[in-house]
Formats: structure tokens, sequence, C-alpha cells
């Protein structure tokens, strides 16, 4: 869990940044932390902060230019400003993954680390112990979400399960930029504490569809993304009625076509 009352790193920005300058903050936690014993909580974290440098690196990310939180099992990281959003959740997730997913492959299960990882853009100022700002507070509140956490339990090969703001998936992960795919993505509505919003849910290298039990989703009388452009340039106007069966893709039965309801005047 997210506390933010440890003391971050010296911001190698210099003087505290002023309320409204727009950061990239994201936190990383490692599954199921206690059940290691002391050893191997130190082994954990240490293996921690090698493979979040080694997939900034990896990048083309300084990590030694981020602005930290290490809390034991979670690293927090306020990034500096400018940092490509597309370039962080689309080539340093895609890094990380395989980080975790080559460390994994020659451990035993007990002994995999696998991570959340959550990430927002928008208000991070430092503050006497470590940050404020909404996004801090939204990452805490992604990072913990129990759908998070359900997804990634969901999936035993998964070594990584990232959950980014509606905001984020909205403006970078629909512009398909990086490699990124908005289809591996699973809308979320999260509710902690005061925070409630929306976020977007995916596990790196599998298939959605392929993920054995159950599988968070947002509730349906929320908001719905806004279609691609080329979804909402398809024309509606025409209604197909099917009656009967199927049979290797003939229809027996009874066709009907006529005017979709809400289409007239179109």
């Amino acid at each position: 869990m997210v506390h933010m009352t440890s003391h971050s790193t010296v911001s190698p920005w210099g003087q505290p940044r002023p309320d409204n300058t727009r950061h990239l903050c994201l936190a990383a936690d490692i599954e199921q932390y206690s059940r290691f014993d002391t050893p191997d909580q130190q082994a954990a974290q240490a293996r921690l902060e090698r493979v979040l440098r080694a997939a900034a690196v990896r990048s083309g990310l300084d990590h030694g230019q981020w602005s930290t939180q290490p809390q034991g099992d979670l690293e927090f990281a306020v990034l500096p400003p400018g940092t490509p959003e597309q370039l962080v959740l689309g080539e340093y997730v895609t890094h990380l993954a395989a980080e975790l997913g080559g460390y994994n492959a020659t451990r035993r299960p007990a002994g995999r680390m696998r991570l959340r990882l959550a990430i927002d853009a928008g208000v991070a100022a430092t503050a006497a112990l470590g940050f404020s700002g909404p996004a801090p507070i939204a990452v805490a509140r992604y990072l913990n979400a129990p759908e998070v956490k359900q997804a990634l339990a969901a999936a035993e090969s998964a070594s990584l399960a990232v959950v980014v703001s509606d905001h984020l998936y909205q403006d970078v992960v629909r512009s398909r930029v990086h490699g990124l795919d908005p289809e591996q993505y699973r809308r979320i509505h999260v509710r902690q504490k005061e925070f409630a919003g929306y976020g977007w849910v995916r596990l790196p290298g599998v298939d959605p569809q392929g993920v054995r039990g159950p599988w968070p989703s947002a509730p349906g009388d929320g908001p719905r993304p806004t279609a691609p452009a080329t979804e909402r340039e398809q024309p509606t106007f025409v209604q197909y009625g099917v009656h009967g069966t199927a049979v290797q893709g003939v229809i027996h039965g009874s066709v009907v076509h006529g005017a979709a309801p809400g289409s007239e005047g179109r």
C-alpha cells in the first residue's frame, strides 16, 4: 500500500515545483510481498530496484532523474517534466515485463516476483514528507484497487499488471503509437477511500480473452470511451433480425431488415 509519508530522494530539478506542473507518476508494487522471509524480502527489494532501472535504461529513460520514494515492497516515482507519456506506457512497460519474465523464467513459482504498476499524469508537487497533488493520490488508489489485484491473480502466466488512468488511456493508448494497443486493456471502476474513477488494466504478454478466472470490468451504466473515428463513421441505418439456426455458415430461417431504431432523419 502506498503511504505518502516516507522521505523522497532529493528532487533533481532543484527547488520545489509549482503546483500546476504536470508530471507522469508511477508506482510499482510487489505482489504478495509478505510471503517472503526477511532475507527474501531484502532480495526482492534489490530485484525491484534493478528491474525498474533496467527497464528505464532499455527505454532510453534516465532513472537517475526520477524523484522517487522507495517504500520497501514498492517504489513511487515522479518523472521529470516533458517525459514522453507514449514512451513510458509503450517501451518502458514492455521492457519491464520482459525483465520480470526473464527473471521469473529461472525461478520456481514460489520465488517468482510479480508486480502491479500504476501510472497517471497530473499535478505532483514536492512537499515536506514526499509529494502532494491529485496524481500521487490517484496512483496510490489505482495501485491498490482490488480489480487490479484480481486481474493479476487471474493470469498465472503474467508477471506484470499495468493500470493507467482513463485520461492517459484516451489521450495516449488510443493513439496506438509506440506499439500501444487499446484492445489489450480492460476498463475498471476504482473506488478507494475518497477516490473514484475509471482506469484501464493491461497484462503485458497475456491475451485478455485467454485469462482464466474472473476478469474485472467497469459497471455497465458508466460512461463509455469514445469510439475510434473509423467506428464513428460506420453507417448504422440498417438492422437485421435473424430467426432460425446457422449450420456451417448457412442460416436456416427468415431474415427481416429495416431501419434501425433512432436512425430516422439521418
